[in-house]
């Protein structure tokens, strides 16, 4: 099974295969491409609607090339319906994917993301997700998406406030790290809320949605064609790389 990921930026390095290597098995691998243009963070709303037609196109190419799975790096499911009416394969969200995950694991949960201008999008997709009920907080640490690497030992130390303050002021029952930047922080979080006697689950988004991701298309399952059908052929000007499957 190869697994396929989207990260929907054009920055160059912020994600690497050595990033997603521990996911890998004997039976499952992991590619990974950009965007050609498009955005070099995804911070808002304008950020994502920039990233789109570069992810449709990536889709396109990943199902072509043989990929069983794709899932879109970054917490605001950027082109996540697109994607899906694109390509016959099953794509995720991690935005999607880790809601619902945190909505069976408890009762209530927060989100913890990187700037009051991600706090809109997260909360109007747990609305169109159908989980806003569970949802209590999204909290944020201040820190811009190209600043995570820069200080490591002040994100750590932003996310462990946040999530324990998320835990003890507003009442979660499971925290989702609100950024695929916070890749691999989730064990340490939890230990440090563990050290608090607050024993509950932190989800980290990647390696989370693998797991669904593979286990969907081990079920032999993709997205309805029914909620997500495939676009007429028409002309697309200005995207001579966009050709719909069957064109």
């Amino acid at each position: 099974m190869r697994i396929h990921l989207i990260t929907p930026i054009v920055t160059e390095g912020i994600r690497t295969l050595d990033d997603v290597a521990a996911l890998n098995s004997a039976d499952l691998s992991i590619t990974q491409s950009l965007i050609a243009s498009g955005p070099v963070s995804i911070e808002c709303e304008f950020d994502e609607a920039l990233s789109v037609p570069g992810i449709v196109e990536e889709a396109i190419a990943a199902e072509r090339s043989g990929a069983d799975a794709i899932i879109i790096d970054c917490m605001g499911d950027p082109g996540l319906k697109a994607a899906r009416e694109v390509v016959s394969i099953p794509v995720l969200g991690p935005s999607e994917t880790s809601m619902h995950l945190a909505a069976m694991l408890g009762h209530k949960y927060s989100v913890v993301t990187v700037l009051d201008s991600v706090v809109p999008m997260i909360e109007n997709l747990a609305k169109i997700y159908g989980t806003n009920e569970k949802l209590v907080s999204v909290r944020v640490i201040n820190i811009p998406v190209l600043e995570l690497e820069a200080a490591p030992e002040r994100l750590m130390g932003e996310l462990a406030k946040a999530s324990l303050a998320a835990v003890e002021e507003d009442g979660a029952h499971a925290i989702v790290l609100g950024c695929t930047g916070f890749l691999g922080c989730a064990e340490a979080i939890s230990a440090e809320l563990e050290a608090k006697n607050h024993n509950l689950p932190v989800i980290d988004p990647i390696p989370a949605t693998v797991c669904v991701a593979a286990g969907i298309v081990r079920a032999g399952l993709t997205h309805s064609k029914r909620s997500y059908a495939q676009p007429r052929s028409k002309d697309l000007k200005g995207y001579p790389s966009i050709k719909i499957q069957g064109e």
